[in-house]
């Protein structure tokens, strides 16, 4: 047990609605500069090349911010690490909507990618503190304010891009982001939140646990990033697939992406009480294989009504993998399992787009998309084998504590998200 002060319910729930506000900030930032691209792409003057080069400087910043910011969280702390990134990345909204050249607008977008990628691990290993002070499998709620934050920014975002630059857009979202950025701080720092209890390297070494340990975050980033994968392809794919290959027009085509973003969102609210009820073996490997039978009734059916259940199916299935696969490499990796499956998980989102795209020129794109259905068997499979090898090393554990019946009990504690 930790030696921390035990928390009050009026601190837990400080604590707990200024994690949700940061989820939500960093998905409205993020998703309102989204919705602006095109009218930065003529600002610039850039082609589909020139803007894609240039989109990867968030991406490519953002992959290697990830990679270290488990480092900072370990040093600095992952609530002071949180404050500082979603200050960095309401700052940074702006300064791609004042760039007038594909170069220049890659430059600026690098320091938003800074910010999305020191964000995106270090709210999620706040998180991780935070289930085990609760107790409860919170991820995947907090992720859904992520998403509502999303679509709120989006919706906004299209809302004002009818009568505002994307300049002046991004000088109404500064001041905005900034307001919640510096509420949520106070509320996140009125409280002590212990860190979470991670295994001890020395002692699980002693134990033989070490490469356990290993096997167990490897094995969840793993399913994070074909989670993501999956997530990825149907956010690029799906309106496109709807468009062209089943006749529909861009309001049946934006629906469809509203689907998958909607059933996300319900998945994740609804997955604390669903996780709590049937237990994640049931909700995130039974998720996979529904996910799966939906994503290839989405991908080979010719009938409209039946690809948007499909959709629903999948979306709801996908809904919970990503979250609890970042809880479980959290609270066997700390931070820095935070930072793998954080790193793998925003691969697989850069890896969807192309790999769809060159299967659809070689089989079309309802066969290429069959590949999420693969995919999302996969995350399912491998959310089982590593959920089956912890419930074997703890049945392990518990019968060698049985057999040393009163020797001290020095084995290092599960994560409440684990367990």
């Amino acid at each position: 047990m930790s030696d921390a002060p035990a928390l009050g319910t009026d601190q837990i729930a400080r604590l707990r609605l200024a994690t949700t506000m940061f989820f939500g900030i960093g998905g409205f930032l993020f998703a309102g500069w989204t919705v602006r691209i095109p009218a930065i792409k003529e600002q610039v003057h850039a082609s589909a090349g020139e803007l894609g080069l240039a989109l990867l400087g968030i991406s490519g910043a953002a992959v290697l911010t990830m990679m270290v910011t488990g480092r900072l969280c370990r040093r600095w702390g992952s609530r002071q690490v949180t404050i500082a990134a979603a200050a960095l990345l309401c700052l940074a909204v702006v300064p791609p909507t004042l760039t007038r050249s594909p170069l220049a607008l890659g430059l600026t977008l690098v320091l938003f990618g800074i910010g999305y990628g020191a964000i995106d691990v270090a709210v999620n290993s706040v998180a991780v503190d935070l289930i085990a002070v609760v107790k409860r499998p919170i991820m995947s709620g907090l992720h859904a304010a992520n998403s509502i934050g999303s679509l709120t920014g989006a919706g906004l975002g299209a809302v004002l891009a009818l009568w505002l630059s994307p300049l002046t857009h991004m000088l109404v979202a500064l001041p905005l982001g900034l307001v919640a950025t510096f509420w949520s701080a106070g509320m996140l720092m009125s409280a002590p939140l212990p860190t979470a209890r991670q295994p001890e390297m020395s002692a699980v070494a002693a134990n033989g646990r070490g490469r356990d340990l290993r096997f167990v975050v490897v094995i969840a980033s793993a399913a994070a990033l074909c989670a993501a994968y999956s997530q990825g392809a149907l956010d690029n794919w799906v309106p496109l697939h709807i468009e062209t290959d089943l006749d529909g027009n861009s309001a049946v085509a934006a629906a469809g992406y509203a689907t998958v973003a909607g059933t996300l969102t319900i998945g994740r609210m609804a997955g604390v009480r669903l996780i709590e009820r049937f237990g994640h073996s049931l909700v995130v490997v039974g998720g996979g294989v529904a996910a799966a039978v939906g994503a290839l009734v989405m991908a080979l059916s010719p009938v409209l009504w039946l690809v948007f259940a499909g959709l629903v199916v999948t979306g709801l299935g996908l809904s919970n993998i990503f979250p609890s696969a970042l809880a479980l490499a959290g609270a066997k990796g700390g931070p820095d399992g935070i930072a793998l499956a954080s790193t793998l998980g925003y691969a697989g989102i850069l890896m969807a787009p192309p790999t769809i795209g060159f299967l659809a020129d070689g089989f079309g794109l309802p066969r290429a998309l069959t590949l999420i259905a693969a995919t999302l068997l996969t995350a399912g499979a491998l959310s089982f084998v590593v959920r089956h090898h912890i419930d074997g090393a703890g049945r392990a554990d518990d019968a060698r504590q049985d057999d040393g019946a009163g020797q001290t009990d020095d084995r290092p504690v599960a994560g409440p998200a684990v367990r």
